[in-house]
């Protein structure tokens, strides 16, 4: 598969997402935008992507794009930011070979709290929709 236009190896590892690798980001203002191509390793035992790595994405997605926004503002977080609440609709399913993007289409800023929502596709079509509220530390 061609990685789409935009993307690089994603720049922020952590031993919850290494079994997933590689996962791909694209940076742009006040977001970042996650991708990957579905594999067997991402999916539950029905062949479709697992739910949990799509929660665990849309997380990894919507906390970077509130960093990157508080940045963009002037108020980089040093302490960075912790997930205070979530919530993930499945509104479709996502397979093997197809490439999986949560793009960031919402945040909003404020003193200790940050709001973001994200969309979920799997070769283009929504399959998922969350949104999270992160404490900014």
């Amino acid at each position: 598969m061609t990685i789409p236009d935009g993307f690089a190896p994603h720049f922020r590892k952590s031993g919850l997402t290494d079994p997933w690798e590689p996962l791909y980001s694209r940076l742009e203002a006040r977001k970042v935008v996650i991708g990957l191509q579905i594999r067997d390793v991402h999916c539950n035992s029905r062949g479709m992507l697992h739910g949990g790595l799509v929660a665990a994405l849309a997380d990894n997605a919507m906390g970077l794009s509130c960093g990157r926004a508080l940045a963009d503002e002037g108020r980089p977080t040093e302490g960075g930011l912790v997930t205070v609440s979530m919530s993930t609709d499945f509104l479709g399913a996502g397979r093997v070979s197809q490439w999986m993007e949560v793009d960031t289409s919402f945040v909003k800023t404020g003193r200790t709290l940050c709001f973001a929502q994200a969309f979920v596709t799997a070769d283009g079509e929504l399959i998922a929709r969350a949104d999270a509220r992160f404490r900014v530390l």
